[in-house]
């Protein structure tokens, strides 16, 4: 099953502030210990900063999460759907 949206990231040092990240996830009901993040149920992602991508896993990284908003967009994905 394919899930999309975006999730808002407060900036810490500017409460004014916020990052949006959108994320396309596909999860499946059973985790895969050869296909899924981490051995979970999550076999792709990806997540977008301003048109950019700044994650992506597709059976594998292709791009790692490196920024702090990406990095807390992608825990709260885990918490999810892995």
């Amino acid at each position: 099953m394919w899930s999309k949206g975006s999730i808002k990231i407060p900036d810490p040092e500017d409460k004014e502030k916020n990052t949006i990240c959108q994320y396309w996830v596909k999860h499946y009901d059973e985790p895969s210990e050869i296909w899924g993040i981490n051995g979970g149920r999550i076999s792709k992602l990806m997540i977008k900063v301003n048109g950019k991508v700044t994650a992506s896993y597709d059976r594998g990284w292709d791009v790692e999460p490196e920024d702090e908003p990406t990095q807390l967009a992608y825990w709260i994905l885990l918490k999810d759907y892995n």
